[in-house]
């Protein structure tokens, strides 16, 4: 990060926690703090393994960095 602020330094964080408040948090109410933890690691689980992405060739980021392994 450059400078203290600058959205444009966190702009991949900051998008990522705008898909997990719009996708998890607002979806639904949680009983408990425990409860919204275990669906707060459930959805990241679920973010880096089965989530596909079209600029990662249609993998998950997981199946990319491997698949970017094996070929390098």
């Amino acid at each position: 990060m450059s400078r203290k602020g600058n959205c444009l330094d966190n702009a991949i964080m900051e998008n990522f926690f705008g898909l997990l408040k719009s996708e998890l948090l607002y979806l639904r109410a949680f009983k408990d703090i425990e409860e919204f933890l275990s669906e707060l690691e459930k959805y990241i689980f679920y973010y880096n393994h089965n989530r596909i992405k079209g600029k990662l060739k249609g993998l998950s980021p997981v199946d990319y960095r491997i698949k970017s392994q094996l070929v390098a």
